[in-house]
């Protein structure tokens, strides 16, 4: 009998992610596991989007920043280098490609960001430009699908019979003869409800990214804002409000089921009760995108495996860090063991 393999799970879900943005600009696939400089490229591009919600001092006093007393700068520089590397390579690659003539169609998003025309037909974007505009794509792609997942399997590991309820419809709308396709993602509910119930409960960071207010303005009839006022939406505040929620601090994913017009859950909540991805003018231009990249890579996770924790671990570890992300203080550690015909993995 084939035995369990032990799964660090927060190495999968956030090289998948990484994987599937890198194929969409390059039209390449990672070689996670085996290629080490695959990996280290995510784990740069992980570092700089922790640090873009990190609080330094010379954010507010700008003359300090030469100094780098906390350290930030250096760490910044060291993880840019390391998250841009490959990209410059690829583009530079790419652009020559074009130039020398070898390329007629539009491939891929690089392709795309490279053959873009102002009205003149000169080209919209220069070279640094586009290398800034991909790894803008792998910063906005990676972190909330990777988070979200993570921490479902780990509720899930502390609750199975979540998990029993989401392979069950699982094995209903797919079946165990073929894997999960994105035509099937509007039927499975149970799986998004959880998604929903990890972003509500478990965000990535605690606040969005701040933005600057352009006028005087009154919110909910009380709060005035003076124009130049940084303002910062508590992820968590709004989450876990008690006012809102029943049971806040508890992972729930049936409260989400028939809440949404026509029966269908969406990841996110048009009514601010929780924010999974940016809403409002400046919301994110890919939610479409993310939450499918999300629903896609819990699923196949679930259909394909029986997931198990780790001998001598009779409980998960659910504590968030203390840093100012909230992953999980230590990485998802679990046992997984194929559920398929060996074909299906093939």
């Amino acid at each position: 009998m084939q035995q369990p393999t032990c799964i660090n799970l927060r190495k999968v879900t956030r090289y998948h992610c990484g994987n599937v943005i890198r194929n969409m600009i390059f039209s390449k696939r990672s070689l996670f596991g085996i290629i080490e400089q695959d990996e280290e490229q995510i784990d740069a591009v992980f570092t700089l989007i922790e640090y873009v919600y990190y609080f330094s001092i010379s954010d507010y006093l700008p003359w300090l920043s030469v100094f780098d007393l906390d350290g930030h700068k250096a760490i910044i520089k060291k993880a840019y280098a390391t998250a841009t590397k490959h990209i410059d390579i690829e583009v530079d690659h790419r652009i020559q490609t074009w130039k020398d003539g070898n390329k007629s169609l539009e491939e891929d998003i690089l392709d795309v960001l490279i053959m873009l025309k102002d009205t003149n037909g000169n080209p919209l974007m220069n070279v640094k430009e586009i290398k800034a505009q991909v790894l803008e794509f792998f910063m906005a792609t990676v972190d909330n699908p990777s988070n979200a997942v993570e921490w479902v399997l780990a509720e899930m590991l502390n609750q199975p019979i979540l998990m029993q309820k989401a392979i069950e419809e699982l094995n209903i709308v797919v079946g165990i003869n073929r894997w999960v396709q994105e035509s099937d993602l509007p039927r499975l509910n149970y799986v998004k409800a959880c998604i929903k119930e990890a972003f509500r409960l478990h965000p990535f960071m605690a606040f969005n990214v701040p933005h600057v207010s352009v006028s005087d303005t009154i919110v909910g009839e009380k709060y005035f804002i003076p124009k130049g006022s940084i303002v910062l939406l508590s992820r968590l505040g709004l989450g876990r409000n008690s006012r809102v929620w029943e049971d806040p601090l508890k992972f729930k994913p049936e409260r989400h089921l028939g809440m949404e017009d026509g029966g269908e859950v969406v990841l996110t909540d048009l009514n601010l009760r929780l924010l999974s991805f940016s809403i409002g003018r400046r919301g994110c231009p890919a939610v479409k995108l993310g939450s499918t990249i999300t629903t896609m890579l819990l699923a196949r996770l679930l259909q394909g495996f029986t997931w198990n924790l780790p001998p001598n671990s009779p409980c998960n570890d659910l504590i968030e860090s203390s840093k100012i992300n909230h992953f999980s203080t230590l990485p998802l550690l679990a046992q997984a063991k194929p559920r398929l015909a060996k074909v299906m993995y093939l």
